[in-house]
């Protein structure tokens, strides 16, 4: 349980910042156009940055946890998927990689606490 909330508190922290910097930075635009997806930017930002802030406020209402942390899930998920098409080094995919299990990992055991 400790070690659950410890990883959320650095995914939802992690996810809320980048999120703001996917909306906000050039540089973030710059790769979502090397990934082909610059339509895609402005909705990846905000699902990071409610994603973020889902996890933080789940560490007190674990429901909101799963969901939020379920969904960043997905979304690195996609992320890999994303790296490998566009044939960015492991180095480059090891952070969507990291988070696609830590936020599994969050995910799974909020789903174990809502269980009676």
């Amino acid at each position: 349980m400790v070690l659950g909330n410890a990883l959320a508190l650095l995914s939802g922290l992690s996810f809320f910042v980048y999120g703001l910097s996917c909306l906000q930075s050039s540089a973030m635009a710059r790769e979502f156009e090397r990934f082909g997806l610059a339509n895609f930017r402005v909705l990846t930002g905000v699902l990071e940055v409610c994603g973020g802030a889902g996890i933080l406020v789940g560490l007190w209402y674990t429901p909101l946890l799963f969901l939020a942390s379920a969904g960043l899930t997905v979304l690195m998920a996609l992320g890999v998927g994303v790296r490998l098409r566009v044939r960015d080094s492991l180095l480059q995919t090891l952070p969507a990689l990291g988070f696609f299990v830590v936020n599994g990992y969050v995910a799974i055991e909020a789903w174990h606490r809502m269980r009676p």
